[in-house]
């Protein structure tokens, strides 16, 4: 009864490590530098020699080696890149003959399941993600039924009982997902005094070789297999390609930004209205245009000579200046702006005064950014005053960006103060 409930035991172990190949998912392709999907489940079939004897020392009998042969299969699960857990299942006959006799004795193992740890002591990679050697070394415990027989009399039938299983073996990746698995193991037999006879100092040997196939996504390497630094090494040269483009992308749309800005603000027909504003390019030259540059009527030019600006002048412009506002990062000049400004166009009309406009910004954000920006408010009110009637060819709009402050740039205050349009009457 012992003996059958051990034998329970046992298979119900094995059967619960091998249930949960069924419960494996396809994992995603992972992002460059995240987590690796890596294959940990795998299962093999082996076949070859069984013997007596072992390395460990000859046995007193003669092994027939070549005509005892033994078959077996594996489910494992690989719980780190050097450490899995096996679960190993075998079958074979052992022949031997008497030193003294040519008496055959034949040591039929039935079945035979074992639960074992296997380590690996190195992964030889050559630079690639998946390695293509792979030293181990296994041991775990056993349990297993044979038969013995001497010239076909039964000695013993369907003895169960425990084994230690050791060995050691080499692995070599020959495809992603698939080693040929190379291995020489010492079985230590457990069992009564009976069983123990029957084999030869209580041990017998497995030679073997057999094929391993990973389960999972075909993609995905496996974790025995796989080499973190080849991997690592793949994924920065990736990554520094695609930075490299990035660059060479980036180069190309400042340059032809800066083609654009150039263009935007020159003035083709030399009118006082940048291209960007010109709704009318090609005017002839001394044409009179408006803030859109297409060309107005003028009934009468009255030209006064006078370069005396008063303190009434000077505050029109002041009020104008602190009334001044534009939309957030544009050129557009908000509706609150427009009364003041009409008090400027209205001065320089009637005493036909030459006006400077000047842009500043604050340090906030790029200089090209903030030049380009200078500029086009500038442009924008001299467009604004020639479209209430000032002579375009006495405004002139400059824009300096954030190469002039009149404050420090490290307050809220400061670049308050050093966003601004100045107004110069001469």
């Amino acid at each position: 009864m012992n003996n059958n409930f051990t034998k329970s035991t046992m298979l119900i172990a094995l059967l619960s490590l091998s249930t949960q190949l069924f419960s494996q998912e396809t994992p995603a392709t992972p992002e460059r530098f995240g987590k690796q999907s890596l294959r940990t489940w795998s299962v093999g079939a082996h076949g070859g020699i069984l013997s007596q004897n072992t390395f460990l020392g000859r046995g007193s009998v003669k092994a027939r080696e070549f005509k005892s042969v033994g078959y077996g299969a594996f489910i494992k699960r690989q719980i780190l890149p050097a450490l899995g857990l096996q679960a190993d299942f075998l079958r074979g006959e052992i022949k031997t003959l008497n030193n003294t006799s040519t008496i055959e004795q034949v040591n039929s193992i039935n079945w035979s399941g074992s639960l074992t740890a296997v380590l690996n002591i190195a992964n030889f990679s050559l630079n690639t993600q998946n390695a293509v050697l792979i030293p181990y070394v296994k041991a775990g415990a056993g349990y297993m039924s044979s038969d013995s027989k001497v010239a076909n009399v039964d000695v013993f039938t369907d003895r169960e009982g425990w084994y230690i299983p050791t060995g050691v073996g080499f692995k070599f990746g020959v495809a992603k997902g698939i080693n040929i698995d190379l291995g020489y193991d010492i079985n230590f037999i457990k069992s009564s005094p009976t069983v123990k006879n029957a084999y030869n100092e209580s041990r017998f040997s497995y030679a073997h070789a057999g094929l391993e196939f990973a389960l999972g996504n075909k993609e995905n390497s496996q974790l025995q297999n796989y080499s973190a630094v080849a991997d690592l090494r793949k994924q920065s040269a990736e990554e520094s390609a695609e930075l490299r483009r990035a660059l060479s992308t980036a180069e190309q749309n400042a340059a032809r930004d800066r083609e654009q800005y150039a263009k935007d603000l020159g003035d083709d027909d030399n009118d006082g209205v940048a291209n960007k504003f010109d709704k009318c390019p090609g005017t002839a030259a001394a044409t009179v245009v408006d803030g859109s540059g297409c060309p107005i009527a003028v009934t009468q030019t009255v030209i006064k000579e006078t370069t005396v600006v008063t303190e009434a002048d000077r505050k029109i412009l002041k009020d104008a200046i602190s009334n001044l506002e534009f939309d957030l990062g544009k050129s557009t000049i908000r509706a609150k702006s427009y009364t003041t400004l009409n008090r400027v166009a209205a001065l320089l009309m009637e005493k036909n005064f030459s006006l400077k406009l000047a842009g500043h910004t604050d340090n906030t954000g790029g200089r090209e950014l903030n030049l380009r920006l200078s500029k086009e408010r500038a442009e924008s009110v001299k467009a604004y005053l020639v479209s209430q009637g000032a002579n375009a060819s006495r405004i002139e709009a400059t824009g300096y960006g954030p190469d002039q402050p009149i404050a420090s740039n490290k307050t809220a205050a400061g670049r308050q103060e050093n966003r601004r349009v100045e107004f110069t009457l001469y």
